[in-house]
């Protein structure tokens, strides 16, 4: 009687090791250059061009408003580290400038990545809050 108990647990043991775990986050293609739509929950200006690049080195760019940014980023599944080097210093209006601060400030704040139901890339606070949402730029 033991035997046969034994060798249903394993069976059934092994059939549950061999499942595929549904509740593994999929991984969220960063790549390419998109537009950011809003930054610190205010939308960003029409016809903006503030834009942000994520290249296949870890490398970060675009321009936040006004200025050119780089730097670098690490994405670890649904984490996402944001780590602005530098920026070009050009003066521009006050309403560029001031939403060019939001992004910058924005940027290190960064802890999480989602993608929403409309494919819009959420980059998030440790608390959740969209620090800044982007959408996908067409070639």
């Amino acid at each position: 009687m033991i035997k046969p108990t034994i060798t249903a647990c394993l069976v059934i043991f092994g059939l549950s090791a061999c499942q595929s775990n549904s509740h593994q986050a999929e991984e969220i293609n960063l790549l390419g250059s998109w537009y950011i739509e809003s930054a610190l929950s205010e939308a960003v200006i029409n016809h903006s061009p503030a834009q942000i690049t994520f290249a296949e080195d870890g490398k970060l760019s675009g321009n936040n408003s006004c200025n050119q940014f780089f730097g670098e980023y690490q994405q670890d599944d649904t984490q996402l580290t944001l780590s602005p080097a530098g920026t070009s210093m050009m003066a521009c209006v006050e309403v560029l400038m001031k939403q060019e601060a939001r992004v910058m400030k924005a940027m290190p704040m960064v802890t999480n990545v989602a993608l929403s139901k409309s494919g819009k890339l959420l980059l998030k606070s440790e608390q959740g809050a969209n620090l800044l949402v982007l959408s996908q730029q067409q070639d």
